[in-house]
């Protein structure tokens, strides 16, 4: 496995741990639809938490939370109305946040940044 694809999984698994410590229930990693993704769907109370993580070894060159760019935000609004429609079946608010992972070391630090963006009627 290509070293960045390790790494993507050692942040995704490092922020679910953080999730679940947290008192989210994670119903989903990885999901799919097409070509688009969902890393991380999980549960708080009737929240329906959408959770991109993004991961990194190093942040002096950009912070991790900065590649959910508009263009990834329109795939995760995509993705998240197709997991309603096929997984879901109560009415539950969603919110779509960002885990940041930085591994210094072993040792990962997290910053999870709640209601990150939202849906908008822009395109």
């Amino acid at each position: 496995m290509a070293e960045h694809l390790r790494t993507g999984e050692q942040g995704e698994q490092a922020a679910c741990r953080f999730l679940e410590g947290a008192g989210y229930r994670i119903l989903a990693r990885n999901w799919r639809h097409g070509r688009d993704e969902l890393d991380i769907v999980a549960r708080m109370d009737d929240i329906l938490v959408v959770v991109e993580v993004k991961t990194r070894r190093d942040e002096r060159v950009a912070l991790p939370e900065d590649a959910v760019d508009q263009a990834k935000q329109e795939r995760l609004f995509r993705a998240a109305e197709a997991y309603l429609d096929k997984e879901v079946d109560e009415d539950l608010r969603v919110r779509f946040d960002v885990v940041a992972v930085i591994f210094e070391g072993a040792e990962a630090r997290i910053r999870h940044i709640a209601e990150a963006f939202y849906p908008t009627n822009d395109g």
